[in-house]
């Protein structure tokens, strides 16, 4: 189950962003997010707000760089575009006023310097409502707008090192002109959600564009995915965000009735699992936030950070976590409570449990029974929050598999264990490391005929301190170099 939490003001250092909506909100690494600009009450902002995770900390960093209109960065706007590349933030477009904007900035994050640039090819016309992600590491794809007259349907994509700008000859069929849509990079595919039309009307369908990548030598090209489960209804201003092994939509701006149109506003959270390619609504053991519209969400682990919004009357200057948390079984649980007569764990142990790896193992190393049955370790295909944070490491393509999906999650998650230290492992990881930890002693030893307790800790070969460890909470700050370096010689 998951559930929303108010943020207050002790849960930070320093002043948070002010009310706002058409801001963004982008992640730079692990490290940070930054939000720019935004409307509120008829007043458009270039204020520029970080929230420095690992200190809990929001700052305004001063700027240097070009300068716009007598300040330094781009002028005051909302509904532009952020796009995250390294280090480099690239903004473009937005609406000030009644005019809609063309320029184009890069904000270098390492040393908070402005550059307003000037790029070439084709450029894309002045709009706002577009939308944009990010290709891999280098370029950026925009699509869509409203540009004052009218609604867009057209694809950009523009190269960060060169600053050409491309417009894309996409065939086939082509999606409605839309403005206030989503478009999310998924591995090799652009996925565009929702949005408001052309005449107005707002939609809710998905659209996939293949040929961005250009090692895949694909003719660019649309297609209209229509899945199944609980999709969303049709509405803009939303947001998608990426979760590991799903994306995340979060309210938005609909209509509602049948003769007499009228606004509504969402506060749903509905999924799109990309290893079943289906939609589901994410079940929340709260209340969630008023509804809203052009708000920002943005992952941090395995949280999402939701920021100001509106709901056609208030601007919101809230801030919300989405708490994402792990079921009771992805932790190791007792099997035989201590009440239980020994002569009913031998019952168990005579109706089938010789067969299981744990009871090969016990037999292996003399044990008796209860020390070894006490652990019910889960494979990884049950462990959900070991394959959750190797999914957030992985780009690869969407996998309809979920079987790959898994062992590559897998493969990705033990490979950042491999290259951790004491000091870069976080807290969070510990419970999914002690787990694998102990399914890799399993998988490596159950195998072995030789095998004896000298290596399980006892004076002899390799030494297994952490196997019989029910919980990580049961280990002391001084252990996890110690496991660490245990774990590492399983992955050899």
């Amino acid at each position: 189950m998951h559930h929303w939490v108010q943020a207050s003001s002790s849960d930070f250092s320093g002043t948070p962003p002010q009310p706002r909506s058409g801001h963004t909100a982008v992640n730079v690494g692990k490290s940070m997010v930054v939000v720019f600009g935004g409307l509120v009450d008829k007043k458009f902002l270039n204020d520029l707000i970080v929230y420095d995770i690992d200190n809990k900390l929001w700052f305004e960093p001063e700027c240097t760089g070009s300068v716009s209109e007598g300040q330094v960065g781009p002028s005051p706007r909302a509904f532009h575009v952020a796009i995250t590349i390294d280090c480099h933030i690239f903004i473009f477009g937005g609406r000030s006023g009644g005019k809609r904007l063309g320029d184009f900035w890069v904000l270098d994050t390492d040393i908070w310097q402005w550059s307003e640039l000037t790029s070439f090819g084709d450029l894309p016309t002045p709009r706002d409502f577009a939308a944009a992600a990010a290709i891999g590491n280098q370029k950026i794809v925009l699509c869509g707008g409203w540009d004052g007259k009218k609604w867009l349907s057209d694809v950009y994509v523009m190269d960060t090192m060169s600053l050409e700008w491309m417009e894309l000859s996409v065939s086939g069929s082509l999606p409605p002109p839309r403005c206030g849509h989503t478009a999310t990079m998924v591995e090799k595919r652009l996925l565009v959600f929702g949005g408001r039309g052309g005449g107005g009307p707002i939609m809710g369908d998905l659209w996939a564009l293949k040929g961005l990548i250009d090692e895949e030598l694909e003719t660019p090209g649309w297609t209209q995915l229509k899945l199944p489960g609980q999709a969303p209804s049709s509405r803009c201003g939303h947001t998608v965000t990426s979760g590991g092994h799903y994306l995340l939509l979060f309210g938005g701006h609909g209509t509602g009735g049948w003769l007499t149109r009228y606004d509504v506003y969402y506060n749903d959270t509905i999924i799109l699992d990309r290893v079943t390619a289906q939609w589901k609504h994410l079940p929340i053991s709260n209340e969630p936030p008023p509804p809203r519209a052009y708000h920002t969400m943005t992952c941090i682990g395995a949280r999402h950070l939701l920021i100001g919004g509106f709901d056609g009357k208030l601007t919101f200057g809230d801030l919300w976590w989405l708490v994402l948390e792990a079921k009771r079984s992805y932790v190791p649980q007792v099997r035989n409570p201590p009440e239980i007569k020994e002569s009913e764990r031998e019952l168990d142990k005579e109706k089938g449990q010789e067969g299981s790896a744990f009871v090969e193992l016990q037999k292996k190393m003399g044990i008796s029974v209860p020390s070894v049955l006490r652990l019910q370790i889960p494979e990884e295909s049950e462990d959900q929050e070991f394959i959750e944070l190797g999914t957030r490491l992985i780009e690869g393509d969407m996998i309809d598999d979920q079987t790959s999906m898994i062992q590559i999650a897998a493969q990705a998650i033990r490979q950042h264990w491999k290259e951790s230290t004491p000091i870069t492992l976080q807290l969070k990881e510990l419970g999914s490391l002690l787990r694998d930890y102990q399914r890799l002693v399993t998988r490596k030893y159950t195998a072995q005929s030789s095998l004896t307790s000298t290596d399980f800790g006892l004076p002899g070969t390799k030494s297994f301190t952490f196997y019989h460890i029910k919980s990580s909470s049961e280990l002391r700050i001084d252990d996890i170099p110690k496991l660490l370096e245990e774990y590492k010689t399983l992955l050899i």
